[in-house]
């Protein structure tokens, strides 16, 4: 699987780097000593599918199917870490 290491910042409402590995946006984190979350997505596939296709998600309700909902979704069980002033937490 193609993936990407994808960072948002503690406040930012979008991201704010993506990285091909998981040590280039670590040395960028620490370097920055920056506080947020790194999170592995998979390319050319959406959190929302990835979840459903991993058995991750299994929606129940129609408007776990609308497109508001599949727009905004997001899986803690996607792999991701936490950071605090450039510590992995």
């Amino acid at each position: 699987m193609k993936e990407l290491w994808v960072f948002n910042g503690a406040m930012a409402r979008f991201p704010s780097a993506l990285f091909s590995s998981l040590g280039d946006a670590e040395s960028w984190i620490r370097r920055n000593k920056l506080t947020g979350v790194l999170t592995k997505y998979p390319v050319d596939k959406s959190a929302y599918d990835w979840a459903v296709e991993n058995d991750f998600f299994i929606p129940k309700e129609g408007k776990q199917k609308s497109s508001d909902f599949i727009g905004g979704f997001t899986c803690a069980a996607m792999e991701h870490y936490h950071y605090e002033n450039g510590n992995k937490e």
